[in-house]
């Protein structure tokens, strides 16, 4: 969608004055101003309607008959070189997110993957303590290899450097975000699926053979064309790493500034308390710093928001961080308060399209990844002697997030 197509002659609202750099920079600022002046606007840096209200998210998302997730054409489509169920409405999208969810579930998850979880942590705990409290950084070191094993077994992938993992992941998050169409990021891309191609090549035939409880092994037994196991395997991929990532980072950032929310070390480990207390802080984290700021729909029809006409075919972006960050659905937003009565929030999305592994990331990083760091050292912390570096605005995080302990 262009600005020409309609958007002077219906008048809508628009937000000239934001840039892609004040996203990066301070999104909340940005998020608050459209929430206060135009919460229904056309961005033309962004080239999308964007709702910023809580209010106005939540109704998106849970109606895909007006805001369909099947649009023409997206990034995401180009990157993976096909359209994942995330891009599908319906029946077509329901029966492919079946195939996977029961084995996501809680009692799943906790019956067949915390384990692998926990041998995970405790191996990069193990490497973050051998490179030690003057030198670690906590994405290279621990966050992100971690959250790329975990979703290399979830996955079934053997074999495959977790390095490479972890690249054709952040591959596939460049080019589902690639909007302008940087040809530098589609040959990332590619290259992202010929490598993942190659270990499929290898992982499906095995596992055709020997079924299990992995997401590709589900995903055969239902018996999918091979190009939908494979586009839906790009896309656990693209997802399933940044955000878990991120999350153990921010989680470590904000428990750092308000110390006071740490656990008490007399906790029981595994108590209901204790998991109680790691999840609260855990969702609040994912409120706070939501791993994605935005997701895409098109309006199938010609509809109306807070008297705003917005013609059929048009980009809508649902702006979670916004509607996370909103005065008229949090008391105080903008604090971090894991006891907050509020518990509703938009971090994994809502409606058909809630994230399939938001008990996957509650269990990895919630109760298992970010605890296990407050056990293992003592005074665990950002290490304010190096910087902190931040990147991105739809998937955003710290680049850069030294630590510290002792």
């Amino acid at each position: 969608m262009s600005k020409e197509i309609s958007i002077n002659e219906l008048a809508l609202p628009t937000a000239e004055w934001v840039t892609i750099s004040d996203l990066i920079s301070d999104p909340y600022a940005v998020y608050a101003r459209l929430r206060e002046e135009t919460p229904v606007a056309w961005v033309p840096a962004i080239k999308k309607v964007l709702l910023t209200r809580f209010e106005d998210c939540i109704a998106a998302e849970q109606n895909p008959d007006i805001f369909s997730s099947q649009m023409a054409t997206a990034p995401m489509i180009t990157g993976m070189a096909g359209r994942p169920m995330i891009r599908k409405d319906g029946v077509e999208h329901s029966s492919e997110r079946r195939a996977i969810g029961g084995a996501l579930r809680p009692r799943s998850v906790n019956a067949r993957w915390t384990e692998t979880f926990r041998a995970n942590t405790a191996t990069y705990l193990d490497r973050l303590a051998d490179i030690g409290p003057h030198e670690a950084e906590l994405n290279r070191d621990y966050s992100a290899p971690v959250a790329a094993q975990n979703l290399m077994d979830l996955i079934g992938f053997k074999g495959v450097p977790v390095e490479d993992f972890a690249e054709w992941s952040a591959a596939f998050m460049a080019g589902n975000a690639n909007g302008p169409g940087d040809q530098a990021v589609w040959d990332r891309c590619e290259q992202a699926r010929a490598g993942a191609n190659a270990a499929l090549d290898e992982v499906l035939p095995y596992l055709r053979a020997n079924p299990d409880e992995t997401i590709a092994s589900i995903l055969l037994q239902h018996e999918m064309p091979e190009e939908v196991v494979r586009v839906n395997i790009f896309l656990a991929i693209s997802g399933g790493v940044s955000e878990p990532k991120h999350t153990i980072s921010n989680s470590v950032l904000l428990l750092s500034e308000h110390p006071e929310f740490i656990p008490s070390a007399d906790l029981t480990f595994g108590s209901a308390e204790y998991d109680e207390t790691w999840r609260r802080i855990f969702q609040e984290t994912v409120r706070y710093y939501t791993p994605i700021a935005m997701t895409t729909r098109e309006t199938k029809n010609i509809c109306v928001v807070r008297g705003v006409q917005i013609p059929a075919g048009t980009q809508i972006g649902i702006m979670l961080a916004s509607g996370n960050r909103d005065e008229r659905a949090f008391i105080e937003p903008n604090t971090f308060n894991p006891d907050r009565d509020e518990t509703q929030h938009l971090a994994f999305g809502e409606g058909p399209h809630m994230c399939a592994g938001m008990w996957v990331a509650d269990a990895e990083v919630g109760r298992i990844a970010v605890p296990a760091l407050f056990q293992r050292f003592p005074n665990f912390r950002i290490d304010e002697r190096r910087p902190i570096e931040w990147e991105g605005w739809i998937f955003r995080g710290m680049s850069q997030t030294p630590v510290t302990w002792g």
